[in-house]
């Protein structure tokens, strides 16, 4: 158990450098070391197989296409005055409505537990099964929105030069 708070204190410590880091390739670097915890909370709770793919999809692929994405956009200038206040305050409230839909999650759990189905720690097979049958749709069309997501952004890449 103290394992676990320790690598949720962890994992939270790297989330707030990741947004508070004023060099970009630090705030990446950051968000590296916050999916390695991640992966070791996972490991900690005998889920080597999602630890594995937290490490090779997160850690390994995503953040790298961060990296070309900041090393390549060319960056403006830093908006100043109002706009600044103007976007703090829309990500506060941004923050406070999740927030309250965590709280609101968390208390529908703790009235309502759902029911925890009977695997094996650490297998595969019962992530699969529940995946590709109970969840194909959802599935099939966070994959639509990734290629969707990709073409447009290759369109406004092309669009710059």
């Amino acid at each position: 158990m103290i394992t676990f708070y320790l690598l949720g204190a962890l994992i939270l410590v790297f989330a707030l450098l990741v947004v508070t880091a004023k060099n970009t390739v630090h705030g990446i670097l950051f968000l590296i070391a916050d999916f390695l915890a991640v992966a070791l909370l996972y490991a900690a709770m005998n889920s080597m197989f999602v630890a594995a793919i937290q490490v090779l999809v997160y850690a390994g692929g995503i953040v790298v296409l961060y990296l070309f994405v900041v090393m390549l956009v060319n960056q403006k200038r830093v908006p100043q005055g109002s706009a600044v206040r103007r976007r703090n305050l829309v990500g506060g409230a941004l923050a406070v409505a999740v927030l309250a839909e965590m709280g609101a999650i968390a208390l529908h759990q703790s009235i309502r537990p759902s029911a925890v189905p009977d695997a094996a720690p650490g297998l595969v097979e019962p992530v699969a099964l529940a995946l590709f049958s109970d969840y194909i749709i959802p599935f099939e069309v966070a994959s639509m929105l990734l290629l969707v997501a990709m073409v447009g952004a290759i369109i406004l890449v092309r669009r710059e030069l």
